[in-house]
């Protein structure tokens, strides 16, 4: 059954200077779905992942033709606060990087800066994430400990965590396991099937098998274009165009 959906990307061109970096991209994301996007280095993934929550305003020189309706509203459009599309849309990127402050400072300068005070508020709202990230067994007797003492797997859920203390509803994930061992791996894999319940995630990522694992759309980009966008089972076992079994099959990529 088709979820409905929570963004919706029409006609989307996106320019780094002269460079176009993505090309006609129509696609919508239902709500509390994994939607895997998957295709070689260079291709785009990254770049449409980071247009979601308009991250890539942040780089000099980069333009955006065309739509991304998030919950009926153009986020591009002059009256949208791209701060706070970036705090319902959280994002975890590649390598995990904590603040170089306590776990606790960690989980709370977000919503602190979003004005909650209340220490009672504050203290439940780190449980409750961390709960969420499964990590809160590891570091409830250390809170005050620095997030650099961490191991890679645990900073890793440490900002899973931190994004969701700011209550999004989407939450982006760029190759979120590519700098982690295999056991960190199993362990955020779980926690993205658990946290499909209560969000919609969108993630990158080059592992091919952990597409298939952790996700039930997948959407293969090359070049720039969306090549091919349907469900994971179908997109591994049945693709209709050959760039995309090309690149399953390991062909190329």
């Amino acid at each position: 059954m088709k979820n409905k959906s929570i963004i919706e990307v029409m006609d989307v061109n996106f320019y780094y200077g002269q460079f176009r970096a993505l090309t006609d991209i129509t696609m919508d994301f239902e709500k509390n779905r994994v939607t895997a996007l998957i295709g070689p280095s260079g291709c785009g993934k990254s770049t449409l992942l980071r247009l979601l929550n308009r991250m890539n305003d942040l780089i000099d020189g980069s333009r955006v033709e065309g739509q991304v309706i998030f919950e009926d509203k153009n986020i591009y459009a002059a009256d949208v606060d791209p701060v706070e599309v970036r705090r319902r849309i959280g994002m975890v990127f590649q390598k995990p990087n904590p603040f170089p402050k306590s776990i606790f400072d960690n989980i709370t300068y977000g919503p602190k800066l979003h004005g909650v005070k209340k220490r009672s508020d504050i203290e439940q709202l780190v449980e409750v994430s961390l709960k969420q990230s499964v990590l809160w067994e590891e570091v409830k007797d250390i809170l005050n400990r620095s997030a650099m003492t961490l191991s890679g797997g645990q900073q890793q859920r440490l900002c899973i965590a931190r994004a969701l203390a700011m209550k999004p509803d989407v939450l982006l994930m760029d190759e979120p396991t590519s700098a982690l061992d295999p056991i960190s791996t199993a362990k955020i894999e779980e926690l993205i099937d658990e946290l499909r319940e209560n969000y919609t995630i969108i993630i990158v990522t080059h592992n091919m098998q952990q597409a298939a694992r952790i996700s039930g759309m997948t959407g293969f980009f090359y070049l720039g274009k969306l090549i091919e966008f349907s469900s994971t089972e179908k997109i591994f076992t049945n693709p209709e165009k050959k760039q995309t079994e090309d690149y399953i099959t390991g062909r190329f990529g």
